[in-house]
């Protein structure tokens, strides 16, 4: 049984949205990390972290959002959390990271 997640990327001009899995962990997360570093790597401008299939988002989950975040600033990118459901969007204003992308729930 193959339990490696599968993180789908959708890139269109210099915007490249990344879909988290249902459960951002260390494992997801890591491959969510190296997919917006390679992007950025490639020019990207924007990244857009899609969780609208994200149910639960653990500490390790959040620290490896702030390594995305902090590797779009080092870029002059943007990072862009979208379709967070009401859980998550608390969690992540209690611990700041608000402060830090542009929040896109339509």
């Amino acid at each position: 049984m193959n339990t490696e997640p599968k993180i789908s990327v959708q890139t269109t001009g210099e915007t490249t949205t990344v879909f988290a899995t249902d459960y951002l962990n260390k494992l997801s997360g890591e491959k969510i990390e190296r997919e917006c570093k390679r992007q950025l790597d490639a020019g990207c401008k924007t990244i857009v972290v899609n969780f609208a299939e994200t149910e639960i988002v653990n500490s390790i989950g959040v620290s490896i959002l702030l390594g995305v975040i902090d590797a779009a600033s080092d870029k002059g990118a943007s990072v862009v959390f979208s379709d967070v459901n009401e859980n998550t969007i608390e969690l992540f204003q209690m611990l700041g990271l608000t402060n830090h992308v542009i929040m896109d729930n339509g």
